[in-house]
């Protein structure tokens, strides 16, 4: 056996030693990190309400990204607009040299969703979008740990980047596609972000592949009584070519999803109309699979034409990549949501829940009567799958990407829900962000510090990749569809 020296015994304790002192300084600088956020929580919630009542849909969020902006030049950041030929979007950045991590902020509404901050649906008169995915909360939350690592490269006097990247437009209008096809990305090394949710997770996540478009159809209008023969209706083909698609539907990968809306149908009743148009989504979490679904929608739109007499042209306005999971960054980000832990909510908060807990009862499942954000998801190597379908999947083919989940919404809510609006609106959700923007600002620096951490995630983002991997914009080389919410 190796006889223990004085010497070794001295150079062990003496590792040990700094081990220890390393640790304590590194909770000690994590602490002060979690507690500047907290000094400036009613800050960021003024912030997100702010936007929460802009309620401006994709591509239309002048005010809501106006704001951002004005908040990260505040605070010494240069903030570029009009990024990719998108007047919403820009990159706020602040540092200097290696590594660059990138920090997304989304803060867009959906239309039809104005709800008040209540737990019954009261529509909110005369606005026409609410924030049924909380974007004004992942916009808000997401510069606010962009803030965060800012304060700490400066105190610290590290050498790195942070980017805050204002992405318009995810509900649909895909602005993060063009932002990666237009080099927004091109220098970031690790991209983060997070979604509002009604739980706590930092499992690994994927999403469904999505292409979007609009298929207009134009006949000949006529009088629908008086000379019906003479009249070519573009209603006609918009509702043979849905009848067509919805019997496809069972000849398709069962993991398709397919869904529709008539956008335009006519003016009245007693007109042949001239003009129709219909709105599809298809998702798949393939997308080789995807594209061939919608070469088949596509071709459903060309018998239905040439059945109806009338013509048919299509405007792809948005396609989103599936998202690319790396095990490696989302360990790191699960080790910080554990060390940031949940929220303790106030008795008026859980009676909101609790009164809400009604409407989201779905029929076999009961959902919980309680808040229980202060509880976190178990983490798992096998990725969460997502039912929708994000554009934060096109950065993470382009960059490795990382995300997590935050709980800003009573358990069981669903995305794109008033009950998710109504929670997002009030001190539950603004709670909730703050977990996340310190669970982000926490992870960049982690990254920032460790630069063998950036290394290992890029590696396994390379394999995962493939090496024969090429990216190409489902889009194409289309403009941004900066009217698709018009």
């Amino acid at each position: 056996m190796k006889k223990i020296t004085f010497t070794s015994l001295v150079l062990l304790h003496a590792t040990i030693y700094t081990v220890l002192g390393q640790d304590k300084k590194a909770a000690a600088e994590q602490k002060a990190i979690v507690n500047l956020l907290d000094q400036k929580k009613d800050h960021y919630a003024d912030v997100a309400h702010k936007i929460w009542e802009f309620a401006e849909v994709g591509f239309q969020e002048y005010k809501s990204s106006e704001l951002l902006q004005e908040e990260l030049k505040k605070e010494g950041f240069t903030v570029q607009n009009g990024v990719a030929g998108i007047p919403t979007a820009f990159v706020a950045s602040y540092g200097s040299g290696k590594p660059v991590i990138s920090i997304l902020a989304e803060f867009d509404a959906l239309p039809g969703m104005a709800q008040e901050a209540v737990a019954e649906r009261k529509i909110i008169e005369g606005q026409k979008a609410g924030h049924a995915c909380g974007h004004h909360l992942f916009g808000t939350g997401s510069s606010a740990a962009a803030i965060a690592v800012k304060d700490w490269l400066k105190k610290s006097g590290q050498s790195g980047t942070v980017k805050l990247m204002g992405c318009p437009a995810e509900e649909g209008g895909s602005g993060k596609v063009y932002m990666v096809r237009e080099g927004a990305f091109n220098d970031s090394d690790i991209v983060l972000h997070w979604h509002p949710s009604d739980r706590n997770s930092a499992n690994s996540m994927s999403s469904l592949a999505n292409i979007s478009g609009k298929i207009r159809f134009k006949g000949v209008s006529a009088h629908a009584a008086g000379a019906p023969e003479r009249g070519r209706s573009a209603l006609d083909g918009v509702e043979a070519m849905n009848n067509m698609v919805n019997m496809m539907r069972e000849h398709v990968p069962q993991e398709t999803r397919i869904h529709y809306v008539i956008t335009r149908g006519g003016e009245a009743p007693n007109v042949v109309p001239a003009f129709a148009e219909v709105y599809y989504y298809a998702r798949h979490p393939k997308r080789e699979v995807l594209r061939d679904v919608w070469s088949r929608i596509l071709d459903a739109a060309k018998g239905a034409a040439l059945g109806t007499g009338t013509t048919v042209e299509v405007e792809i306005t948005g396609g989103a990549y599936d998202i690319l999971p790396i095990q490696s960054l989302a360990k790191i980000m699960n080790k910080n949501l554990e060390a940031v832990g949940g929220v303790k909510y106030s008795e008026s908060e859980v009676a909101f829940a609790e009164k809400m807990n009604p409407t989201l009862r779905v029929e076999g499942k009961e959902t919980p009567t309680y808040i229980q954000a202060d509880q976190l998801t178990r983490y798992t190597d096998e990725p969460d799958p997502l039912g929708g379908s994000t554009d934060v999947g096109n950065v993470s083919w382009a960059v490795p990407t990382v995300g997590l989940t935050v709980a800003t919404w009573v358990p069981g809510t669903p995305m794109h829900s008033w009950q998710a609006v109504a929670a997002g609106g009030m001190s539950v959700g603004a709670k909730g962000m703050m977990v996340a923007a310190k669970t982000l600002a926490l992870t960049a620096i982690d990254l920032i510090k460790n630069p063998v951490l950036i290394k290992e995630a890029q590696t396994e983002w390379q394999k995962a990749r493939g090496t024969n991997f090429k990216y190409n914009a489902m889009v194409g080389d289309r403009k941004p569809a900066l009217d698709y919410r018009k």
